[in-house]
């Protein structure tokens, strides 16, 4: 992203995929852009809408059995997050769009459901509902903190060759197999809410780093390092 350009965060099927907060990762992007002085532009995409292709972070969030199979239905027919992610674009996918990024998925009957393939990762159903704290160390070489927040679904998600766990658990379920979430290129999934970024601005931050393509000025960010350490606190053996 040239540095006198805005830099453009796309919100797809908030009318669809938006649950425990999710939007609030667009409102912190939105926030720790603005602090360090670059301009902002907000897409919201709802599901009857075409993905634009010129975004610069995608974003997408969780919900229900039957919004989600809409959702990657017309994710797969619009094709406009596939060609913007091979363009160079971050994605941020959250729990139920995480799991439609994958070729397939558990619907509402457990039945495997057709993803949208961007990345190779799938998922089924888990044998309960992971409902609780999530917590796991990042892969190192993302260079982030301990992730934290918290999961309600009931997938598990298996990564192929090529995608890395975004984190292996400390506490809580993730992927089902000791590690949370994944990454490959400018993509992240993760089974995280809370929102997902406003507990973990490292993650927030890594993701402007990917879109404006430099290193990012710090924040003062005693308020976020509170409510890590108290969410961290509550759940880490001391």
């Amino acid at each position: 992203m040239p540095s006198d350009s805005v830099l453009r965060l796309v919100w797809i099927y908030p009318d669809l995929l938006s649950t425990y907060g999710d939007q609030g990762n667009v409102l912190v992007l939105e926030q720790r852009a603005q602090r360090r002085g670059i301009a902002v532009e907000t897409l919201h995409v709802r599901s009857a809408d075409a993905v634009p292709e010129s975004g610069d972070i995608y974003l997408i969030g969780g919900g229900e059995d039957r919004p989600q199979i809409l959702a990657s239905e017309r994710l797969r027919r619009d094709g406009g997050l596939h060609r913007a992610v091979a363009r160079g674009a971050s994605l941020l996918a959250v729990c139920a769009g995480y799991q439609i990024m994958g070729t397939t998925f558990g619907g509402e009957e457990g039945q495997p459901v057709e993803g949208i393939g961007l990345i190779d990762i799938s998922s089924g159903r888990g044998a309960g509902r992971a409902v609780g704290e999530l917590a796991g160390e990042a892969d190192t070489v993302l260079g982030i903190p301990t992730l934290t927040g918290f999961e309600n679904h009931m997938g598990v998600t298996r990564l192929g060759p090529g995608v890395r766990p975004l984190a292996r658990t400390t506490v809580g379920t993730g992927n089902g197999d000791g590690t949370e979430g994944c990454h490959i290129g400018k993509v992240v999934g993760t089974y995280l809410h809370g929102p997902a970024l406003a507990r973990n601005p490292g993650l927030a931050d890594l993701l402007l780093t990917w879109a404006v393509g430099a290193q990012l000025p710090p924040l003062d960010d005693t308020w976020f390092e509170r409510l890590r350490r108290e969410r961290l606190s509550a759940v880490l053996p001391r």
